[in-house]
């Protein structure tokens, strides 16, 4: 199976090239997207702690990271999509993020440091996405003022999430709805 490739779009490797594995459960966040969602963590993004669920391609992550991120961690349930990553981490001598497999949310390795901002992107047919809002909020991944991208077929409203999270923006883009909340303690 033949890789394809997504860049980044700005930062420190803007213009770099990730490889994305030809897999069906596979569709990295477009660059449009990508674009937009960064924007509204610009003022954020420096210095943060971020976690990037369902991995996948690594395009939020690297892309944070190129940004300024301080540390990122990436965590997918593919061996593959993990074996991938790694070596891109190296390539990009990314020391600081970290990289492992797991089954999303039950087997998220136990943080001592909480996030300021989580990618969240589920494969949508999983129904994933509500039981990982809850997770993240109920075992402490969370800062007390963190941002959450979420990324979903249909448009989420704040009743749809934790009660101390809130939608800040959405948008839609052909079929998905992306959006990003704010989480407040």
């Amino acid at each position: 199976m033949k890789p394809g490739f997504v860049r980044i779009i700005a930062g420190k490797w803007r213009g770099r090239k990730l490889k994305v594995l030809d897999r069906d459960h596979l569709r990295p966040t477009p660059d449009r997207v990508r674009e937009t969602l960064f924007n509204w963590l610009a003022p954020k993004i420096g210095g943060a702690r971020c976690l990037d669920l369902f991995a996948g391609s690594g395009a939020l992550g690297f892309e944070a990271l190129s940004r300024g991120a301080a540390y990122v961690e990436m965590v997918d349930h593919s061996a593959d999509v993990i074996h991938l990553l790694q070596e891109e981490l190296a390539q990009f001598k990314a020391d600081n993020a970290s990289v492992y497999r797991a089954n999303i949310p039950k087997q998220l390795q136990t943080t001592t440091q909480p996030f300021d901002i989580v990618f969240l992107d589920p494969p949508y047919q999983a129904n994933l996405l509500q039981p990982c809002c809850d997770y993240l909020e109920e075992h402490g991944y969370l800062a007390a003022f963190s941002y959450i991208y979420l990324e979903a077929w249909e448009l989420i409203k704040d009743n749809d999430l934790p009660s101390n999270w809130r939608v800040l923006k959405s948008q839609t883009a052909g079929q998905v709805n992306y959006h990003l909340a704010i989480r407040e303690k």
